[in-house]
């Protein structure tokens, strides 16, 4: 898999994808990432990619040349899956698009910054806008970075114990059971009862039940689709 990450502010993204699984996936080859500087493809002398918006808004607009320029440039040096642009009017990012994403082979995210970019980015070159969620960042370099985090990390490989991928909160639209590790006691807390009973079924039983239970308390949202 490939990811192309095109940022104004590159240097926000080199120690999240550098580090822990992402760096694993990519040093097995399963995953090469490129961070691209926006502002090598501006032709401005002082290498500006942003400008005024028309009419009367406030804040600065993300130009659409340089980010046409470096779209065109590495679209023709291989096919592309999706252009994705970071927007917190996207569609909401959740493990089933991640489960989806990990299955392409190249995509294209595109940071957003400033006020944002200019309209004719998103009816032209754009084929899947993203929100991590309903707030505003800075710039979208923290959201790329968890779009990639999670998609990479369920690639077959990149994480040595696979089924504990499978096992992550919303892969079935449950949350995670609760989890336990030693020592079975501990200032009188204690690990439950069916965990230490080495009986497979009926822990899988019990944590499925658990399972519904927190989902049902916590994000019962999650159990709409299910009934």
């Amino acid at each position: 898999m490939r990811i192309d990450i095109i940022s104004v502010l590159p240097e926000l993204l080199e120690s999240p994808l550098n580090h822990s699984i992402i760096e694993r996936a990519k040093k097995k080859n399963l995953v090469e990432i490129n961070i691209h500087n926006l502002r090598d493809y501006s032709t401005d002398k002082h290498r500006r990619v942003d400008d005024y918006a028309f009419g009367f808004g406030a804040g600065m607009v993300m130009q659409i040349e340089p980010i046409d320029r470096i779209i065109t440039h590495l679209k023709s040096e291989r096919d592309y899956d999706e252009v994705i642009y970071t927007s917190p009017d996207g569609e909401t990012f959740n493990q089933k698009m991640a489960n989806s994403m990990s299955l392409l082979n190249n995509i294209i995210i595109l940071c957003g910054h400033y006020k944002g970019i200019d309209h004719r980015v998103r009816e032209h070159l754009i084929t899947k806008e993203i929100s991590v969620g309903d707030f505003v960042l800075t710039g979208g370099e923290l959201a790329a970075a968890i779009i990639t985090d999670a998609v990479v990390r369920i690639i077959p490989g990149a994480i040595s114990d696979e089924q504990s991928a499978l096992s992550d909160c919303f892969q079935d639209d449950l949350l995670a059971p609760p989890i336990y590790t030693r020592p079975a006691e501990y200032k009188g807390w204690k690990v439950p009862d069916i965990l230490l009973s080495g009986h497979e079924a009926k822990i899988q039983e019990w944590e499925m039940e658990q399972a519904i239970a927190r989902t049902k308390q916590l994000r019962p949202d999650l159990l709409k689709d299910k009934s």
